[in-house]
């Protein structure tokens, strides 16, 4: 089959005149590939448009660090490669034959004469162009979205298994201190206790409990502590205490004093003390336990919240949005990299209303600023967020005492592919993205920045106030 026959089958092609056909043909270059090779390599300059005859081709981005991202793939009859106005300059990645591979190309040095002889080409190629610009923008997308939840995952990961590790220790320390507490009580049951002084027990542990609430221990150093234990512990050795050196921390978590310890050795027989201290210290640390499985649990439900804040999961795309809960549920799924050296001031204006927004699509927005301003910084810096209201727009602020965007590069950072990361660093699309989904919601996103002062300032249109509220 001639090339002229085969040109006929690609869409773009079909209706052309023969003698159209046939210049295209006689400027075409002909060439076969075997599954695997390489027809064109990544960086490559752009200078070719392709035609891909019979077959399937794939371009996978090969220098992004150790991932491979596969971009996408084409398949017979296509038309690939430079096209007319495209402004590509190099090959983004590696194309190859992915079966046996059949191509024709075209120089892009051509393209002047080729639109001259066949304008109606022209629009049409500019649709290819279109549809590849589009399909490629959005597996960047959610090549760039998947690179975030992966960074949050990895913190969350590490954020959850904290408390969850806390709730799991403790359980096994409660199971201990019950038994413990169930020993002493049953050892308590056999002594000829009065019926004023069996009473008196449950009473002392209610005292203590509420005492090691209000107690405080907590703020002592490690020398105060040590010297209370060692107080404590001599103080119940004195009585005939066993085991005083493992009582004394409970207690001296309670604040108990000598005074404390008198008061107790006056109610009850020496011979009682040791299980009956045994008792109230294992109530104690039961008491104890349970506030820390409480306080563990509830940072699991607080991250398990925001994650359903931050995706507004279980809600329609299109809800009342408010922009402070969106950025304190971004800066809790970020905690992982904020808590070794960020200072995060905030500056909320809570009277702002509600907007109606992609909320999940406006915390990505949040991620990318925030991610970008920690890299700026190294990690170590301060952070500031601000909320106002400027008319009828609504500001978001996000600042960073970083060293700031050289100049030369400022109106740069919201291009596609723009990126001051080294490679493997960044796709150079979380800026655009961000950029992209601020104007899909109407507003308007701009950077301003000087050595220790980098601004990046979203407005949003506020809601139409009403007749009543005007």
């Amino acid at each position: 089959m001639s090339l002229t026959d085969e040109l006929r089958v690609v869409p773009a092609f079909a209706d052309l005149p023969p003698d159209g056909l046939e210049w295209l043909a006689a400027q075409m270059t002909r060439q076969e590939f075997a599954p695997g090779e390489v027809i064109i390599p990544e960086g490559s300059p752009a200078d070719r448009m392709i035609v891909l005859l019979d077959g399937e081709t794939r371009i996978r981005v090969e220098s992004a660090g150790n991932a491979e991202v596969s971009t996408r793939t084409f398949r017979s009859p296509a038309v690939t490669g430079m096209l007319p106005y495209s402004r590509m300059t190099r090959v983004p990645g590696t194309i190859r034959a992915v079966v046996p591979t059949r191509i024709a190309t075209f120089p892009a040095e051509r393209f002047p004469e080729m639109l001259a002889r066949l304008p109606v080409l022209g629009p049409r190629l500019v649709g290819v162009l279109t549809d590849r610009v589009r399909e490629f923008t959005k597996l960047q997308d959610q090549q760039e979205k998947m690179a975030a939840l992966g960074k949050i995952s990895a913190g969350l990961a590490h954020e959850l298994n904290n408390p969850a590790a806390a709730v799991r220790r403790a359980a096994g320390s409660l199971r201990e201190a019950f038994k413990g507490f169930r020993d002493a009580a049953a050892r308590l049951s056999v002594y000829p206790l009065s019926a004023e002084q069996r009473t008196a027990i449950p009473a002392l542990e209610r005292e203590l409990a509420e005492r090691a609430a209000a107690s405080a221990a907590a703020n002592l150093d490690s020398l105060e502590r040590s010297d209370c234990e060692e107080t404590i512990a001599a103080c119940l050795q004195r009585h005939g205490v066993t085991r005083a050196w493992e009582l004394a921390p409970a207690l001296v978590d309670a604040g108990c004093e000598a005074e404390w310890f008198e008061s107790i050795y006056a109610q009850f027989p020496a011979e009682v003390l040791p299980d009956l201290l045994a008792r109230i210290t294992a109530s104690l640390t039961i008491g104890g336990l349970l506030e820390e499985i409480e306080n563990s649990s509830g940072r699991i439900s607080d991250l398990v919240r925001a994650i359903k804040e931050y995706t507004y999961m279980d809600q329609g795309p299109d809800q009342e949005v408010d922009i402070h809960h969106g950025l304190e549920s971004t800066l809790l799924m970020m905690r992982h990299r904020l808590k070794h050296g960020i200072e995060v001031r905030l500056d909320f204006d809570r009277t702002l209303p509600k907007i109606c927004a992609h909320g999940s699509e406006l915390n990505q927005v949040w991620t990318n600023l925030i991610d970008n301003a920690i890299d700026a910084m190294n990690g170590k810096g301060e952070l500031r967020i601000r909320t106002a209201r400027e008319i009828d727009r609504l500001l978001v602020e996000i600042a960073d005492n970083g060293p700031g965007i050289p100049p030369e590069i400022l109106n740069h950072v919201f291009e596609p592919f723009f990126t001051t990361k080294g490679v493997g660093q960044g796709t150079g699309l979380g800026l655009e993205m961000a950029a992209r989904i601020v104007h899909d919601h109407a507003g308007e996103i701009n950077v301003q920045s000087v050595p220790g002062d980098t601004r990046f300032q979203i407005r949003l249109p506020l809601p139409r106030r009403t007749g009543a509220e005007s």
